[in-house]
């Protein structure tokens, strides 16, 4: 049950018949007739900060990861949102959350009504080191969607699968009850391929498919109102001296499990936070001397996908997308995502936005990098910057009331005619 919840009625999974992506609303197609749709995220979260829930790290060197679903209770089609006693409970957004575990078993239900569910078990959680190499699976089974992290370098490997049994659910949409509710689900995929037809038909995003490195999630503070609360003197020159309407949920420097800093984990709408300077690999101008003073990059390779008959094959296609007019909205000018004034690629204020290169490893391998044109061994820069790497605004419909379609600016994206980076497919 989700968004536009049009239809509770079962789906069939893994099938390009819940493509419903017209504009029309006298079509069978219409996106608003689209089966109720939750958007899929395995999500990696870094060490050496404050430790979760509160925070992003699981540990003071180690990596997590987790499943992440997202739901949304709205109606589209008729300007419902669900009853006040799931809003409270779980958000316009219910998340399914359950860490990657070294037995494939949830150490607690994923159910978006249990506050449980973000609690690490160290003792049952998979942990990876920096510089790990990762074999990531995902793909259907009887039981729901499953993601398998093979470490390479440890040996060590872990699973979760969207499962009933391993809690997972769907918060029941019923805008009359006075109870929130929700139901054992167990997720599949909604499609069979990916294409700019398989979106989610809630979501500012278009694509299905993808790597997102979901960064301005963080803004360094000297001092807190309390911990988890409001910051009160802003540590860098970059923020301003008053502090900002986003820097919320802030902790000093003694609650960090490793790296001594205090800092804002919300939304850098403003974006004056570290994210958005010269400090990522590749910004410094000549190869040489960036590996000198600048990190290592996050690489990994194409997925592929498995067809239906044979094997493994690399995608036809690459797209590159970013959704900044959707949180341009602190900006001055702001973004108006209704005409898509003001909406730019970089963001107003910025020094710098992070785009996509690709690269080289010793032994062929073709990898995608992250950060700025001069990363060490680049191969293609593919525009040498975010605006023309992500190219121009995209403006997409949305179920809207009384079934009539919204339009909205909420990316800027730009699809290539190839890829450009295919990986090797491994023999049978």
């Amino acid at each position: 049950q989700s968004s536009p919840e049009y239809t509770h009625a079962p789906c069939v999974p893994d099938s390009d018949i819940n493509i419903f992506n017209s504009a029309d609303p006298n079509s069978p197609r219409y996106i608003g007739r689209h089966p109720g749709t939750a958007f899929m995220e395995m999500q990696f979260y870094p060490p050496g900060w404050v430790p979760r829930p509160a925070g992003n790290s699981c540990d003071a060197t180690r990596w997590c990861a987790a499943l992440n679903i997202d739901s949304l209770s709205i109606d589209h089609n008729h300007g419902l949102n669900n009853n006040a006693d799931c809003r409270g409970a779980a958000g316009d957004e219910p998340v399914n959350f359950a860490y990657v575990t070294n037995s494939g078993v949830a150490t607690s239900a994923a159910n978006p009504l249990n506050p449980g569910r973000f609690n690490l078990d160290a003792s049952k959680d998979l942990f990876m080191n920096s510089g790990d190499k990762l074999d990531v699976s995902m793909f259907d089974t009887s039981a729901g969607f499953k993601v398998d992290v093979q470490d390479l370098t440890t040996g060590h490997s872990g699973s979760m699968t969207a499962s009933t049994g391993n809690g997972f659910a769907q918060v029941n949409f019923d805008p009359n009850a006075t109870t929130c509710t929700a139901s054992p689900y167990a997720f599949h995929p909604m499609y069979a391929t990916s294409s700019p037809q398989t979106r989610v038909p809630w979501a500012a995003h278009s694509y299905n498919v993808s790597y997102s490195d979901e960064i301005g999630h963080f803004e360094y503070c000297n001092q807190v109102d309390a911990q988890g609360g409001n910051c009160t003197q802003s540590s860098t020159p970059s923020d301003p001296p008053a502090t900002d309407s986003d820097d919320y949920g802030c902790y000093t420097s003694d609650q960090s499990t490793r790296i001594r800093i205090g800092g804002c984990p919300g939304a850098d709408g403003d974006f004056d936070g570290p994210a958005y300077q010269t400090s990522w690999p590749g910004t410094i101008g000549k190869q040489v001397i960036d590996g000198r003073y600048n990190p290592t990059p996050i690489r990994f390779t194409s997925p592929l996908y498995r067809a239906v008959q044979g094997g493994a094959a690399n995608y036809e296609r690459v797209g590159f997308e970013t959704d900044l007019p959707r949180i341009e909205l602190a900006t001055t000018p702001p973004c108006d995502r209704d005409t898509g004034n003001g909406c730019v690629d970089p963001p107003a204020g910025v020094q710098f936005y992070p785009f996509f290169t690709t690269g080289r490893l010793a032994d062929g391998t073709c990898t995608w990098q992250e950060g700025g044109a001069a990363i060490p061994g680049t191969t293609r820069d593919l525009g040498g910057s975010s605006t023309a790497e992500f190219g121009g605004l995209l403006r997409l419909f949305y179920p809207g009331p009384g079934f009539h379609p919204v339009y909205r600016y909420n990316d800027f994206r730009r699809i290539l005619t190839s890829n450009p980076c295919p990986q090797a497919v491994p023999r049978a």
